[in-house]
């Protein structure tokens, strides 16, 4: 299968060391009719590097599209600046989006029209060069496995094969960044898997990618390095086992009745933090055998139906829940 480039050459960047992306100080505020400001950003500070997989994660509402939409240009920020390729995004949004492929949440594309004919409608509102917009197209259509449906009705394709599309429609003009917003929200496992292959295949071809999820494997699998939001702040960067190396080295889990004994369980030896959730309360803890027949018997004394569902070392999951909480958020507009 052909491998797409991509960069290509819309003008040098304004500063050839600059990261890919970079947020400085960013305070996004929406204001409200009687109401105070809702703070969807507050004094974000954060470089995405080239050639790499950056995963930006949070739950509902903690910032991550609406630093998709400053990056696009899309919002004005309240404070700070937002740098593509060295360029301002409030000064030259033109020169940035040049540079920019995005697939945002949802694929705006033409249900009533082929793959081929939705791709070649964007290859001329984008200006891709006339002699190259058939085989941009071709080669496109090809990286994302669409070729022999090319022809076929977009309403026609499942939802993972309009996220595809949708990649496929924002590699035409050959950016040096790709920002995918929850591209696989609501795709079954097997179009997830295709569309990380994708993804990993523009990476490894140079290519940036700025991933937003709210999908732990899809961060472990993909991200070279991660970066968590909270209510709009930046509360931990790394790469996903730095992120895991804080926690501890190992999780006792437990399943239980009583999660408010739970809470009470940090002061334990040997333990470091609890979380609870579904009914299971993960202890990060050292790897000490007697530390985990502590856990145990604590939890037996207080709730004589406790059972041990297993050790094992920490995964994004439990990081992100550390982080951010267990508690249900409702999305909110960031």
């Amino acid at each position: 299968m052909a491998t797409m480039s991509t960069h290509h050459d819309p003008g040098p960047p304004a500063c050839s060391d600059a990261p890919a992306v970079s947020f400085r100080d960013l305070r996004m505020e929406f204001r409200r009719r009687r109401r105070e400001p809702l703070t969807a950003l507050d004094s974000l500070t954060l470089d995405v590097a080239h050639g790499q997989v950056f995963g930006l994660l949070g739950p509902n509402g903690s910032g991550k599209t609406t630093s998709v939409n400053l990056l696009c240009g899309l919002l004005r920020p309240t404070r700070g600046t937002v740098l593509c390729e060295g360029i301002d995004v409030r000064t030259d949004v033109t020169a940035v989006r040049t540079h920019l492929g995005v697939v945002p949440q949802e694929t705006a594309l033409y249900n009533d029209l082929s793959a081929d004919e939705n791709l070649s409608f964007h290859a001329r509102l984008y200006g891709v060069p006339r002699d190259e917009r058939r085989g941009r197209i071709d080669e496109a259509l090809e990286l994302v496995g669409l070729a022999e449906r090319r022809r076929d009705r977009v309403g026609t394709y499942s939802g993972g094969m309009q996220r595809r599309l949708a990649l496929a429609r924002a590699l035409l003009t050959e950016p040096s960044v790709v920002v995918l917003d929850e591209p696989t929200l609501g795709v079954d496992v097997q179009s997830r898997a295709a569309l990380w292959d994708r993804v990993r295949r523009i990476a490894s071809g140079g290519g940036t990618v700025l991933l937003t999820t709210n999908y732990m494997e899809e961060a472990q699998a993909l991200a070279d390095n991660l970066a968590v939001l909270d209510h709009g702040v930046l509360v931990a960067t790394g790469t996903p086992d730095e992120l895991r190396g804080r926690l501890g080295r190992t999780f006792i889990d437990v399943r239980a009745s009583r999660p408010d004994a739970a809470g009470r369980l940090a002061g334990l030896p040997g333990v470091t933090g609890v979380t609870w959730h579904d009914g299971v309360a993960s202890v990060a803890a050292d790897a000490a055998p007697a530390t985990t027949r502590a856990v145990l018997d604590w939890f037996v004394e207080r709730d004589p139906d406790a059972a041990l569902v297993g050790v094992r070392r920490p995964d994004l999951n439990d990081v992100f829940l550390a982080l951010t909480g267990t508690a249900l958020r409702d999305g909110g507009r960031a």
